[in-house]
């Protein structure tokens, strides 16, 4: 399969539709499918999640003789991320892209992933959450009612961005007003580093960033781009200071209620588009910063060293390791190499 251009993630957003679940597959068989699932996030229909979850279902479509259909509604069409997982959770929605700081809330161990300054590259990602990590990480969503596939998918290493100043070292995020995703790991990270970090749903960064709740946000830079968050800052920071990917999970129920060939449609569908999803991402980041300083923010590169010394001193490894477990901190440090 060709792999999705940036020029596909782009026009995908204007020719799908905006208000309504999009309802993917072949086209629709004499009779309305058997079974209909919701798939919930949070991300623009042009991100390569998107693009790839909707050929994932025209595939359980095909591959179920139009039994299944899944209904992709993105955007935030269900509410933020904390609704989007009570509506996983409680079975109104059968589908949610949780990403690992969000579900942290739910499933404590998946945060573990998110470690700031801890991976350093895609390499040690993979091996960590497709290994003994990840399984062990799974159990734990599993232990909540909730079924996760096999592979998670990519939202890349996240990234600082600012109205202010640029941040080369641990020293320049001393004070700032940083929106930082609704998850302990999150605000004990940011708080660490010096930083005032505010809790909020994606929905409201755009707009808390436009009217200078908050001066900076971090994320991804497909992120950045695709939610336009260039339009309001001006500066974009290369920290890669934490790993962020996205745990497709399932409704317990819903999944049980399925029938085994269906449970085997789907998760092959799902897990192989993660791993195309994987080097979507790779290759759209590769060429995103000489797009995003065309559109105005200026980058600049920042190393680890500071960042990881100031972690040290405040305790923070410590402290996450502890709340962690030994079992779970020696998986990570098995991949990531020594961090407290």
């Amino acid at each position: 399969m060709t792999l999705t251009t940036r020029r596909r993630f782009l026009t995908n957003l204007s020719l799908a539709p905006a208000a309504a679940g999009l309802i993917v597959g072949l086209p629709r068989p004499a009779r309305a499918a058997e079974i209909s699932l919701k798939f919930g996030n949070n991300l623009p229909l042009s991100h390569p999640l998107n693009i790839r979850a909707a050929e994932a279902a025209e595939r359980i479509a095909r591959e179920s003789n139009g039994r299944v259909e899944v209904k992709i509604f993105p955007n935030n069409q269900l509410g933020g991320d904390t609704d989007m997982l009570s509506q996983v959770r409680s079975g109104g929605i059968d589908i949610f892209n949780a990403g690992t700081l969000v579900i942290a809330t739910l499933a404590p161990v998946s945060a573990i992933t998110g470690v700031g300054f801890a991976f350093n590259s895609y390499d040690q990602v993979w091996q960590a959450v497709d290994g003994p990590l990840g399984n062990l990480i799974r159990a734990g969503f599993a232990k909540v009612g909730l079924h996760t596939f096999e592979k998670m998918w990519d939202n890349g290493f996240r990234q600082i961005t600012t109205s202010t100043r640029p941040i080369a070292s641990a020293a320049d995020l001393s004070g700032l007003k940083i929106r930082v995703p609704v998850s302990p790991m999150g605000i004990a990270l940011f708080k660490a580093l010096g930083a005032t970090p505010a809790s909020l749903q994606f929905s409201e960064v755009y707009s808390a960033l436009q009217t200078k709740v908050v001066d900076a946000q971090e994320n991804p830079l497909a992120i950045v781009q695709t939610a336009k968050l260039y339009e309001v800052q001006k500066f974009c920071s290369n920290t890669n200071h934490s790993w962020d990917g996205y745990h497709f999970v399932f409704n317990g129920r819903s999944w049980r209620n399925l029938p085994e060939d269906v449970k085997a449609i789907v998760s092959r569908a799902f897990n192989e588009a993660g791993l195309q999803q994987r080097e979507d991402v790779r290759k759209l980041n590769e060429s995103l910063q000489g797009e995003l300083t065309s559109k105005g923010l200026a980058f600049n590169s920042a190393k680890s060293d500071s960042f990881q010394a100031k972690l040290r001193e405040s305790g923070f490894y410590k402290e996450w390791q502890e709340r962690f477990g030994a079992d779970a901190w020696t998986l990570l440090e098995g991949t990531a190499g020594k961090l407290a």
